[in-house]
């Protein structure tokens, strides 16, 4: 987890402890504060490692680095360990984009990686729901061709 990610938890139960005990929330927010501290001190946390992690990992679902970088920002990285991130997942992938969309295609089963063919009277139906789930995805239409086409 990141550590902001981690406060943010921690404080949910210091609040709801507040609430139902009457416990002191300003002692509760003193002591997560010193958790996470202790944490990050003591490499439990870190938040650049997460941000490369996750960016990974939501690489290999299809994840374009848009939706990457808007997933690390709401668990809390920073500017900079986002920016690392996603600089390593371009030194490791030539093409992030195209590697993200064709993990997408595949995992979804969309374009040329439909199990089985489609009728001739349901091929430009079918076509059309492909590239909208490509844009809802958050990829371009033109890279959603060029990765839904047949000929590859």
């Amino acid at each position: 987890s990141s550590s902001e990610n981690l406060r943010r938890v921690l404080m949910r139960r210091v609040d709801r402890s507040a609430r139902l005990h009457d416990t002191d929330p300003e002692q509760g927010a003193d002591w997560v504060d010193k958790i996470v501290e202790r944490f990050v001190a003591s490499g439990l946390l870190n938040d650049r490692v997460y941000a490369e992690g996750r960016a990974q990992s939501l690489l290999r679902r299809g994840s374009p680095p848009a939706f990457i970088r808007r997933s690390l920002r709401a668990k809390g990285v920073g500017d900079l360990d986002i920016d690392a991130a996603l600089e390593t997942l371009e030194d490791e992938n030539e093409n992030v984009e195209w590697e993200a969309a064709l993990a997408y295609a595949k995992r979804r089963r969309l374009g040329r990686f439909r199990l089985r063919d489609v009728p001739a009277e349901q091929a430009q139906d079918r076509a059309r729901r492909d590239l909208a789930a490509m844009g809802r995805a958050g990829f371009g239409p033109d890279l959603a061709r060029k990765v839904l086409k047949e000929d590859g």
